[in-house]
């Protein structure tokens, strides 16, 4: 018997079945440096339209997270697809590298007694010993971008260009001193910006609180009534004691009722909604409501500070409200926001009686010396012992901690600097009309684009409600503030734009030590008997949120503003609002045109990551067990508008995928082997039907996944690149196309067409993968182009030859494969019963009425080849039917389908007319399939 294996046109392929990854890629790494890969995708870009995504920086302290590697992953993700669609899409990595986590990091391992300047250039050392392990894992990742020249916060010229962007917002009008309530950590001996704050619960005394009126008479003049002659005490809630003997005010609420009560203790004023609920709380029976008036009736009444000879006013504030308490407010103007705020309208004084180290200064009566902590014991024990205290109870609640030490935070006032919200700018107008920063900032939200949609009522309301930014800190490692005050006043020097500007051009040449080792008389002379050297450094974010500043306007292959700003959505808080206020405080507009902000990563049950619970997830396990292309494709496969969840389980499904997409791959790069397009192209209308049809899904395929990029649908991406291989083309055209590609003449019409087809759909689908599954792309690539120094990144989204007829075949085809889908569910239930093996020792009889008649009869006898049977018989009837029975005939050693003419051919007994026509005669004729 003759062997006709050699007869097939079997695959072949360098591109290996098994992708393995994790030993693979850092080759491809390694390769993509060599090569400069990044840079000559800029040459290869150079003169197209410009997209900037301007990167938010990671702080450079420890190792990288899933975090981050999500973080990373999207932006390649975005910029490699902005370089497929035809931009010059330059991507500039940056690091934050000032701040207090990497002085404790430094104090942990040289101690503390350190001088200033040695431990500025230990912590500089630090920084950057930690980028080059974070930008390791970056580059691992697969992540392309300027790693040889990235931006870092600490760079001799960021840190000057930082200041000079203070020094646009002080000239701008936006700049000023003063003493305000701040968030302040005592561990951290520093103010903490909005964003270094995190809420967690704490256990607090909650306390109600009799404060006497002064002058009861006087309060029934007011009401125009009688009262009992009995002590009148204005009652009030707090969780901190401890801020009582900064109390200045009682704030009630305007439009509120209050009653009067009379209970054993005296006549109680309460919030008519709550007193219910506060007499109980007292454990009084026997009580009379004997009047009730609006809080605004109240407004000026003078009360009895509960332990000190002061005398307190009642007054009226918009922010108090019914949710806890009594309805009547302990207003203490120096530790709390809207404190403060209701106190600047009445003129009350901000009394801090609290130091830096959180313990009350000496001279403070009654708590002198003692911690915050320690005085809230003190205050209660007076309360208790003068009868003030009508309730103690402890309450777990919400309460502002800080971020690195994980212990409560205070509000204190200080002596910050602050840049104001409420304040108009001085030397320009925005959109024609002087507007305050938070009139800007709030016009710059509204022509920002956000992705997901939601991201921009979260950033309103965030600048609608927030306080002045207190940009000044108390710490060693960050970039100073290059002012000079008054000894006596605090007044800014009158030079000051002159002086700022030539103090960034030291640090521009020195860094930040210019100015801690700079003698004020260099630059004061006879002055600086009067000046003196701001001690403060700015905000971290401060820093970062300068980067538009000291990058996109420094860089100009770059673009000022960025098209996209893409972060976690923790940076509503952080570097969204930075970046804002900056932008509209030197600029008058956002230093972007849009924002994606992306969810945070939790285990398979939803849990939050954290070593203590082992349920941590490493990048780095991931990529040297599995290979980064897994863990881009779990990126992009995830929905980031939400919480991205991972586990061992997950990722498991994900490899599924990939294995899917690989396949498909390589059964497209195998066909192609002995495809030139230069010799064997065909036009478009010599190709067999079921290939023009294939072009025009994978036109449609390619424009459908185009548009989900450029809408930041990553997860469409994933699910259609995963549909398109196993679905579209593993489940429909190449299963019926294996027949045609190894059975045909190796140069007939109808293999060459298939190839012809295959190369479009390669090209396409390969370009479309590679933002997502770049190092398979450019793996896959090297396969089909055989051109070692060309790149899948020097090319745009494929080029398909012109076809008119793209929508009805579309449409017609459609109607086909819903079809054969219902004949492949009967051929399987055949096969199960036992009475054929494969598809193709089938025969099917088909019988169908109307259109679908006509388009399965359009297809002649290539039906069969659709079907995968042997034979497929079209019969005209009013009830749709497909019967199925085992063919009768022999089976053709080399094609395996049973026909009748097997044998026809003494010469070759074992084969069917068709493979004998193909290998011995003319070829056999398809038009269809």
């Amino acid at each position: 018997m003759a062997d006709y294996k050699d007869t097939l046109n079997l695959p072949d392929t360098p591109f290996p079945m098994r992708g393995d990854l994790a030993k693979r890629e850092p080759a491809w790494v390694k390769q993509w440096q060599d090569k400069k890969l990044y840079q000559r995708i800029r040459a290869a870009s150079a003169g197209r339209p410009k997209f900037v995504l301007h990167d938010g920086p990671p702080y450079a302290n420890g190792d990288i997270h899933i975090g981050h590697a999500v973080n990373k992953i999207l932006k390649d993700i975005i910029v490699r697809s902005k370089t497929l669609a035809g931009f010059d899409a330059p991507y500039v990595p940056g690091w934050d590298c000032h701040g207090l986590p990497i002085e404790l990091q430094v104090e942990k391992q040289h101690g503390k007694e350190i001088p200033a300047s040695r431990f500025r250039e230990l912590c500089r050392d630090y920084a950057q010993s930690q980028i080059e392990r974070q930008k390791a894992d970056f580059i691992r990742l697969g992540v392309l971008g300027e790693w040889d020249d990235p931006y870092r916060t600490m760079d001799f010229k960021f840190e000057a260009d930082i200041m000079r962007t203070l020094g646009r917002i002080h000239a701008n009008g936006y700049l000023y001193q003063g003493q305000k309530p701040v968030h302040w950590c005592i561990d951290c001996g520093s103010a903490l910006a909005e964003a270094e704050v995190e809420y967690e619960d704490k256990t607090s005394p909650a306390i109600d609180v009799a404060f006497a009126v002064k002058d009861v008479a006087a309060l029934a003049q007011a009401l125009g009534m009688k009262i009992p002659s009995q002590p009148v005490y204005a009652v009030i809630w707090t969780t901190t004691p401890w801020t009582l003997p900064a109390n200045q005010a009682v704030s009630v609420h305007p439009e509120f009722d209050y009653d009067l009560v009379q209970t054993p203790k005296g006549i109680l004023i309460l919030a008519h909604d709550l007193a219910e609920a506060c007499i109980q709380r007292y454990g009084f029976e026997a009580v009379e409501v004997v009047a009730v008036v609006k809080g605004a009736a109240l407004e000026h009444l003078q009360l009895q500070h509960p332990f000190y000879e002061r005398v307190v006013p009642i007054i009226c504030g918009e922010h108090v409200t019914l949710d806890a308490g009594t309805g009547l407010v302990h207003t203490a103007p120096a530790h709390g926001q809207d404190d403060y705020v209701i106190g600047s309208k009445y003129k009350l004084a901000v009394d801090c009686p609290v130091g830096d180290d959180g313990k009350f200064f000496e001279r403070t009566p009654l708590v002198g010396g003692q911690s915050i902590w320690a005085a809230n014991k003190t205050v209660l024990e007076i309360l208790n012992t003068n009868g003030s205290l009508l309730k103690n109870e402890k309450l777990l609640h919400s309460y502002p901690h800080c971020w690195r030490h994980k212990t409560p935070i205070i509000f204190r006032a200080t002596h910050q600097w602050f840049i104001g919200m409420n304040i108009s700018r001085q030397r320009s107008v925005v959109s024609g009309q002087s507007a305050t920063l938070r009139e800007a900032a709030m016009k710059a939200v509204e022509n920002t684009e956000f992705f997901p949609s939601w991201g921009r009522a979260r950033l309103e309301a965030m600048i609608k409600n927030r306080p002045d930014w207190c940009v000044s800190r108390q710490r060693n490692w960050g970039v100073p503030m290059p002012l000079f005050v008054h000894k006596e006043s605090g007044a800014l020097h009158p030079r000051t734009q002159e002086l700022l500007e030539q103090v960034a051009q030291r640090v521009e040449q020195q860094g930040i030590e210019a100015w801690f080792s700079l003698d004020a008389t260099e630059l004061l002379g006879a002055d600086a008997a009067t000046y003196k050297k701001v001690s403060d450094t700015l905000d971290v974010w401060f820093d970062s949120g300068s980067s538009h500043a000291c990058v996109l306007k420094r860089r100009d292959y770059l673009a000022h503003p960025a098209d996209l700003y893409l972060e976690g959505s923790d940076q509503h808080r952080g570097w969204f609002q930075s970046s804002l206020l900056t932008g509209c405080a030197t600029d008058g507009h956002a230093p972007y045109k849009a924002l994606l902000t992306h969810g945070f990563v939790v285990d398979g049950n939803g849990h939050k990551m954290s070593k203590s619970k082992g349920n941590v997830v490493a990048p780095q396990k991931v990529m040297d067990t599995l290979g980064a292309d897994i863990l881009r494709l779990w990126v992009a496969s995830t929905d980031y508008s939400g919480e991205l969840t991972i586990s061992d389980e997950i990722l498991k499904r994900v490899t599924e995928g990939y294995r899917r997409i690989r396949n498909t791959l390589r059964f497209l790069l195998a066909n192609l082997a002995d495809f030139d397009p230069a010799q064997h192209a065909l036009p478009v209308e010599d190709w067999l039907e079921i290939d023009r049809y294939a072009l025009a899904l994978a036109q449609s395929f390619q424009d459908d996944v185009a548009a989900d990029y450029s809408r930041y649908e990553f997860h469409l991406v994933a699910q259609k690149l995963t549909a398109f291989c196993s679905e579209d083309l593993g489940g429909f055209y190449l299963d019926i196309l294996k027949d045609r590609l190894y059975t045909a003449g190796k140069d007939s019409r109808a293999r060459r067409a298939a190839q012809n087809a295959l190369y479009h759909v390669t090209h396409s689908l390969l370009r479309l993968m590679a933002p997502v599954l770049s190092f398979t792309a450019e793996e896959a690539w090297s396969a089909l182009t055989g051109k070692t120094d060309d790149s899948v990144f020097f090319h745009t989204w494929h080029d398909f030859p012109a076809l008119p007829e793209s929508t009805e075949l579309l449409a017609k085809w459609q109607q086909i494969r819903d079809f054969r889908a219902r004949v492949t569910k009967e051929l399987e239930a055949v096969r199960v019963s036992g009475a054929i093996g494969s598809s193709l020792q089938a025969e099917v009889e088909v019988q169908v009425s109307g259109e679908l008649f006509g388009l399965l009869q359009s297809l002649d006898d290539d039906l069969r080849f659709v079907l995968i049977t042997s034979q497929a018989r079209l019969v005209q009837a009013a009830e749709e039917k497909v019967l199925v029975a085992s063919s009768p005939h022999q089976k053709c050693e080399r094609c395996w389908h049973y026909r009748a003419d097997v044998g026809k051919n003494a010469a070759h007994p074992t084969l069917c007319g068709r493979c004998d026509a193909n290998l011995f005669g003319s070829g056999e004729a398809r038009s269809h399939a």
